[in-house]
This record gives C-alpha cells, sequence and structure tokens, in this order.
C-alpha cells in the first residue's frame, strides 16, 4: 500500500489556476497546509478493462471493494460499506450518460448490489443522471453515491465528481461564467447537500484531451485502468486533474495546461469550503498495479 502527501509545487503545476485566479487570491491565503486534510484512494488493475473499454464486472468489484476497505481502515469491504450505507437509507446512484463515455451498466450494477447488501431494498435505489429531478427516488434520497468518468470538458476544464450533480440544477447555465468556477454551489441544494457518502471517480479509460462542446476521439483516451475514491470530491477531482496533466504531458511531450482551467477545483475549497483542493493536504493511498501510475 503506497502513500504520498502532495507539495504545493504539485499544486501549481496543476494548471488549476487561471491568470485572474493567481493575481485575485495570493496562495498562501487560499491554501493552507495546516487546514483539514483528505484521504483518497487510487487503485488499478490491468484486467479491470479490455481492448474494446469493457469492464470486467468481477474485477471492478474488487477493486471497488479493496478502496473502500482503505479508505474507512476497515476489517473487510462489508464493514467499509456499512460505514456510509445504512438499510434505513433511499440511496441515488448519481450516475453520468454522455454516450461517448458513461458510467456503464457493470459500473452501476456492482454499486447497486453492494448497497442492496447493506440491507437497503431494491425499490428503495435509483440509479440515473438526467433524469434526477424527476425521479422519486432521488427526490427523497437520504444517501448518494457519486460516480462519473473523468475526462476533459470544455466548459469547466474537468468533467468530475463537482460537475457530476450539474443535472440537478433546473438551469446549468447559471453554472457556466467563468469557465464553471462556481461549480461547488451545486453541493448547496437541499437534494445533495450532506447526502453524499461516496465519490469515484473513474480512470478506466479517461479522455485527456478535447477541442469544442462535444469533441471525442479514441486518440485522446488511454486505458488507464484505474478509479479514484474518496468522501471529498474537491481531493478525488484533484488528484484526478494531476493524473490528466501528467498524461497530457506525456502524449504531447510537453506541460499543456487544460484550456479551460479547471479552477473551479481549486474555487470549491477556497471560496465555498466543500473540500480539499491542495495536494499537500490529500493523503493518496495508491494500490495494485503501478505501472504507468503518473503520480
Amino acid at each position: 500500500m503506497g502513500k504520498n502527501w502532495f507539495s504545493r509545487r504539485d499544486f501549481l503545476r496543476l494548471a488549476l489556476l487561471s491568470p485572474l485566479a493567481l493575481t485575485s487570491f495570493p496562495l498562501e491565503t487560499q491554501l493552507k497546509s495546516s487546514g483539514p486534510r483528505s484521504r483518497v484512494v487510487l487503485i488499478r488493475h490491468e484486467k479491470v478493462v479490455d481492448e474494446k473499454r469493457r469492464v470486467n464486472s468481477e474485477v471492478f468489484q474488487a477493486m471497488l471493494d479493496e478502496a473502500l476497505t482503505a479508505l474507512f481502515d476497515a476489517k473487510n469491504s462489508q464493514e467499509a460499506w456499512q460505514k456510509i450505507i445504512k438499510p434505513n437509507d433511499i440511496v441515488g446512484i448519481k450516475s453520468n450518460v454522455w454516450g461517448y463515455l458513461p458510467t456503464g451498466k457493470e459500473v452501476e450494477e456492482a454499486l447497486k448490489q453492494r448497497v442492496m447488501e447493506c440491507g437497503v431494498p431494491e425499490s428503495r435505489i435509483g440509479i440515473d443522471d438526467r433524469g434526477v429531478l424527476r425521479n422519486k427516488i432521488f427526490l427523497q434520497a437520504t444517501a448518494l453515491i457519486n460516480v462519473r468518468p473523468a475526462r476533459t470538458h470544455h466548459w469547466s476544464g474537468m468533467g468530475g465528481c463537482i460537475k457530476n450533480m450539474i443535472t440537478f440544477a433546473p438551469d446549468p447555465s447559471v453554472y457556466h461564467p467563468d469557465t464553471c468556477a462556481d461549480l461547488a454551489l451545486l453541493w448547496n441544494n437541499p437534494l445533495i447537500k450532506g447526502k453524499v457518502r461516496l465519490n469515484i471517480l473513474l480512470m478506466l479509460t479517461p479522455l485527456f484531451h478535447g477541442i469544442g462542446p462535444h469533441h471525442f476521439s479514441e486518440k485522446y483516451v488511454w486505458p488507464y485502468r484505474g478509479i479514484l475514491v474518496g468522501q471529498d470530491p474537491v481531493a478525488v477531482d484533484s488528484i484526478g486533474v494531476l493524473i490528466l496533466q501528467a498524461k497530457r504531458k506525456e502524449f504531447f511531450g510537453e506541460d499543456r495546461p487544460l484550456q479551460p482551467p479547471a479552477h473551479h477545483i481549486l474555487y470549491a475549497e477556497t471560496r465555498h469550503h466543500l473540500g480539499v483542493a491542495d495536494p499537500s493536504r490529500i493523503e493518496l493511498i495508491k494500490l495494485g498495479w503501478l505501472d504507468g501510475c503518473l503520480i
């Protein structure tokens, strides 16, 4: 089991900060190493996806269980799941259905199975994305599991766990100004606030580069074969950006910051106090296959 604490230099290297952010918020006042800390687990497996990006359900389930056991310092996966899901919960699994890179049925069913094993009947479990505001389970949910693939994004720099809640907004365009700088405000929605028990950023086959609102090219997808798991969506996304930036440098042969910058992750901490963006305060636990880890 590998653990890492990151430096402030790592944080700057992410290119999370736009020039405006750097001039408006002196770094030393934004990120305080003595502040709250978060834990994120990265787990990878060579056989979790095949050459056609199909997910091996058994391997994924085992990875997820191992990640949760480490995240919560639990004796086993059952104990870990029971720390976040109770039999009387109403559980919404917030997925993502973007056609080129969806969460996928294998992932959704793996999560549903573990929730049911915590004693939650199937009738009190919902899986949805764009229909959450019309879904009775999500309107009544006491617990949410947030899961989506990582990808570069035309509006926000990166589509990650923070942004995955955008479908709870009746008018998503409200969050578009300044390259979606204030996406963290989504998490004040009463349907979300205090209910997200787990955030999972799928790094199975991430998209690390794109141009335009609907761009997708197989050229910029790679089989990283990992998942990031944590309770803090900001910390999970911060590590996700580190990995995307490292891949971009490897592919292009130079540092090529995300365009637009994913500064909504920084602002989620500094403006909105949603979680920890500063990598120096994120404990990263690395499990499984480490070849080509990039972090």
